[in-house]
């Protein structure tokens, strides 16, 4: 039964991990998902990888997630492997990010994001939570809007 109960956990863990983003809520669900210092690889889509402190990640995430008219992340297809207090993660990602007119000038709108995420989550008194993150982009659509949005956002 306990399995069953940490494998429910930590798809809902997962869940919120891309409601962050979907939702823009950077106050309240960080701490329900993210350990206090975190390994993040997402070099996959040019990005460095490192240890981020979660309210680090959060300001830059913010910056991000702020160029987008919307986000839908979907987050399936979970292989989760308990070993005591440590799992990982493996799990499909769809990630749709959609661009406002003036970053799409009149070109394809959405950035679409496909691959993997192989995550590590620790059990904490709080619950689980995730002390590395790594996205392997296995496929791209309209990358380029990635870069506009980052620019948009910036300006």
């Amino acid at each position: 039964m306990t399995e069953d109960r940490d494998r429910d956990a930590l798809v809902e863990l997962m869940s919120r991990y891309a409601n962050m983003a979907d939702t823009k809520n950077w106050d309240e669900l960080p701490s329900s998902v993210l350990c206090d210092e975190f390994f993040c690889d997402f070099s996959s889509l040019g990005t460095p990888a490192g240890t981020l402190t979660r309210d680090a990640w959060c300001q830059g995430a913010k910056r991000v997630f702020a160029g987008w008219t919307a986000t839908h992340h979907s987050i399936t297809n979970h292989r989760i492997a308990v070993d005591g207090d440590r799992a990982t993660i493996r799990a499909h990602i769809r990630a749709e990010h959609w661009a406002p007119p003036e970053v799409a000038a009149g070109g394809p709108n959405c950035w679409l994001v496909v691959g993997f995420y192989d995550n590590v989550s620790v059990r904490t008194p709080e619950g689980w939570r995730l002390s590395s993150v790594t996205l392997t982009a296995t496929y791209q659509e309209n990358a380029a809007l990635f870069a506009a949005s980052m620019a948009a956002a910036t300006d």
